[in-house]
């Protein structure tokens, strides 16, 4: 009997695609989701409360409280996603027992992340690692790297280097490369009278960091415009890790879709970063009102993203996707589940588009029939392609997503309020 996937696949044989290796490929490339999804950025160990202009508002029931309740949604929500994942931690989310009791952040060790790891192998995922610069008292005053304190310095360099350490031993236990990703808060309220020590100060605090080389780290920085309460200068701007990166090989620029004024086009970036850097590390999010941290979904943006990691040379090897995002106002597996399979989504919709016709076109001038080829190219039977890649790997359709949450829901709740 002819399916609506077998229709499908000869449309797009038609233009030159062929879905069937479509769908193998991408159901190889991994996407690194993010844990602090699934309890509203809290973490094991914070004293501090969120800070930094992190947010995380609602007040949905059944968020997760401990390492059995986090890796246990997390499981749930993976379960309803196809293709390669990876999990992405912070430094806030060490396990601590009666045997390896609390430590502060910057002493942390390997032993405490060894939960993750064994739970990580038993599944299959890979695991990416965060020092966690907020949501601690020595963030009193939102500076850490660039502070003028050295003690306060020197507690963030430490906790830095610890976290570099257990990535390359997470590396190690996995046999796996781990992204090692830097983001500080550091920034003013108001106009700075010295923009350029609190970069001075941070420059060096990130060569301290960094001169100690392992083999199983990809080290990066997250760069952004401003944060909330710190409106008048970020330290860590784009600019700032821009040249950093290219004068430090082995450190990256990582790009945050929230990061950046609405106006700037973050898809337009990756070309031009992809020129010069072996890998450009991502944090995929929807900024409604700038840096807002909505779900991910199947969008414009979000879609051109895609675009240009399944279309330039090298950019599907190259380009780490990673998800951000939090809200605490919805279920916390729905989230995770809907946000992953839009990232998932938009990469099979990219993959799906005639990229060397249209390159063709673009380059021999053809700008009229590139336009239609392009707007025709929209309307294909891309849903019958997603239902069977979300079939094969025995995950819902779309239709049946919320079921599956709303199933899992019923049966954790109750042991949550």
């Amino acid at each position: 009997m002819t399916t609506m996937y077998d229709l499908a696949r000869e449309e797009y044989a038609a233009l030159g695609i062929d879905t069937e290796a479509v769908m193998e490929k991408l159901a190889a490339k991994p996407i690194s989701v993010h844990c602090w999804q699934g309890d509203d950025v809290l973490g094991f160990d914070q004293e501090g409360g969120l800070s930094g202009g992190i947010q995380a508002t609602g007040n949905y029931p059944g968020r997760a409280r401990t390492f059995e309740e986090l890796t246990c949604d997390f499981e749930a929500a993976m379960a309803l996603v196809p293709g390669a994942k990876r999990i992405n931690l912070h430094a806030s989310y060490a396990v601590f027992t009666d045997e390896n009791p609390w430590v502060d952040r910057d002493v942390l060790e390997y032993k405490h992340f060894e939960p993750w790891v064994a739970w990580a192998k038993a599944h299959g995922y890979g695991i990416d690692f965060n020092p966690t610069i907020f949501g601690h008292p020595m963030m009193n005053n939102e500076l850490s790297l660039s502070s003028p304190d050295a003690a306060t310095r020197d507690f963030w360099i430490r906790h830095c280097k610890a976290c570099r350490k257990i990535s390359q031993q997470i590396g190690e236990a996995l046999d796996d490369q781990t992204l090692c990703n830097i983001w500080i808060p550091d920034g003013l309220k108001d106009v700075p009278g010295d923009r350029f020590g609190l970069r001075e100060r941070l420059r060096d605090s990130l060569d301290e960091i960094y001169a100690v080389k392992y083999d199983r780290v990809i080290d990066s920085c997250e760069s952004k415009v401003f944060g909330i309460g710190l409106e008048s200068m970020t330290v860590g701007s784009n600019e700032f890790y821009l040249a950093y990166a290219a004068t430090h090989p082995g450190v990256y620029d990582l790009l945050d879709l929230g990061h950046f004024h609405p106006t700037e086009n973050v898809a337009d970036k990756l070309s031009a970063l992809l020129l010069f850097f072996d890998k450009v590390p991502l944090h995929v999010t929807r900024p409604v009102r700038w840096d807002s941290d909505h779900v991910v979904l199947f969008d414009d943006p979000t879609k051109e993203v895609a675009m240009e990691i399944a279309h330039i040379p090298g950019a599907w090897e190259k380009v780490i996707i990673g998800l951000d995002f939090f809200d605490a106002s919805i279920n916390r597996v729905g989230a995770w589940a809907t946000g992953t399979r839009a990232m998932e989504k938009s990469l099979l919709y990219a993959l799906l588009q005639p990229g060397e016709r249209l390159k063709e076109l673009q380059d021999t001038y053809q700008f009229t029939e590139k336009m239609m080829l392009a707007e025709q190219a929209k309307s294909m039977p891309f849903g019958a392609v997603w239902d069977e890649y979300c079939r094969r790997a025995g995950c819902p359709l779309d239709g049946e997503l919320y079921p599956a949450v709303a199933a899992y829901e019923a049966k954790v709740l109750p042991e949550r309020v």
